[in-house]
């Protein structure tokens, strides 16, 4: 690694760089010393892997593309691909990696909120379109487990980044009470094969070939498991209990992703996704009496002044979509990591400019 390690970690986002020698380990000690890591092993960000990197962009290095409100701290695209590099990224993901932080960006996702607060957000990335297949993206068995390079080391970006760029250290910053698995990484991609409906990419208006990505700052998963059942509404109430559980009712968004086989029984007699995001949202619910109980009405609740209390606002709130393996009835909800309307999911087109 005779050309050394090139590193943007300062708040000027200058480039620094390292020497070491040819010894990969030691270069692996070092980062460790300089607490780049998420306390697992990073790739060392030698300077050609970091230029291979910026190479997938069409903009200066120097290009702002998130900013931190609190930390006052700001990302380009040389601090963006440093980080891709050591979370073990290839080139050819890096435009999704850029994609989820203009995302992330924008107000109603609270980007301070959702990195710092107690709640213990995961960052939560929904690929759609024809990219999942173009970089080999996992959208099929073991979803939202390892074992595909591209799945986890996109989402791993996201968290080294707001550690090592953003100064979201845990303990420091990162206040989260218990933390989240999604914290190391926490990115998907929409099976399109199985799919029953227009994919996300789609269905959110966006131009036929143009792939996207949605950031979802979520809480924990919740497996919801129904074998037995063969109509629509079997499965969708099973899904809408497990969305209603008291633990994380509120008027917050949610991602809800169901299994192929969820998703076969669901529209075999013709529902459309926008049926399916109301009756989970119909049922979802419980008295208000009882959320007042419990002192989970919020702000939200009291002002809508409806006798039931649902998990969101409206339909709308729901996102749907489908992943994982071709057997098994297993699909899963992803609550909001907020205690009401705290953060609002974004969507951004990979490797379309928002400011160009």
């Amino acid at each position: 690694m005779g050309e050394g390690l090139g590193l943007t970690m300062d708040e000027s986002q200058t480039v620094t760089t390292h020497e070491i020698d040819d010894d990969l380990l030691e270069a692996i000690d070092y980062c460790y010393e300089q607490g780049w890591t998420d306390g697992l092993p990073v790739v060392p960000p030698e300077q050609s892997r970091v230029h291979a990197m910026l190479a997938m962009e069409g903009r200066p290095p120097e290009t702002v593309i998130a900013h931190h409100p609190a930390t006052r701290l700001e990302l380009t695209l040389q601090a963006a691909a440093v980080n891709a590099v050591m979370a073990g990224c290839l080139p050819e993901y890096f435009p999704i990696v850029v994609a989820a932080f203009e995302a992330m960006d924008r107000e109603p996702f609270n980007f301070h909120g959702s990195t710092v607060s107690t709640g213990g957000s995961g960052h939560l990335l929904i690929v759609s379109g024809p990219i999942v297949d173009e970089i080999g993206m996992n959208a099929g068995v073991n979803l939202f487990g390892p074992g595909n390079r591209a799945n986890a080391t996109i989402g791993r970006t996201i968290r080294l980044t707001l550690m090592n760029v953003f100064k979201i250290v845990p303990g420091i910053a990162d206040k989260s009470t218990q933390g989240n698995p999604g914290k190391y990484s926490f990115c998907i991609a929409e099976r399109a094969d199985r799919n029953p409906w227009p994919p996300l990419c789609e269905e959110l208006g966006y131009p036929d070939g143009v792939s996207t990505v949605t950031a979802f700052a979520g809480a924990g998963f919740c497996n919801v498991e129904n074998h037995g059942g063969n109509t629509p509404e079997a499965i969708l109430d099973t899904m809408a209990h497990a969305m209603a559980n008291y633990g994380c009712i509120s008027t917050g968004q949610s991602v809800v992703v169901l299994s192929p086989e969820h998703a076969e029984i669901v529209a075999r007699p013709g529902w459309s996704k926008a049926q399916v995001r109301e009756y989970l949202f119909a049922h979802a619910k419980h008295p208000r009496a009882t959320i007042e109980r419990l002192g989970k009405l919020d702000r939200g609740y009291k002002r809508q002044g409806r006798d039931d209390c649902h998990r969101g606002i409206g339909p709308d709130d729901i996102l749907v979509t489908v992943g994982g393996g071709d057997a098994g009835g297993h699909s899963s909800f992803i609550p909001s990591w907020s205690r009401g309307r705290g953060s609002i999911m974004q969507t951004q087109a990979i490797g379309v400019c928002i400011d160009c």
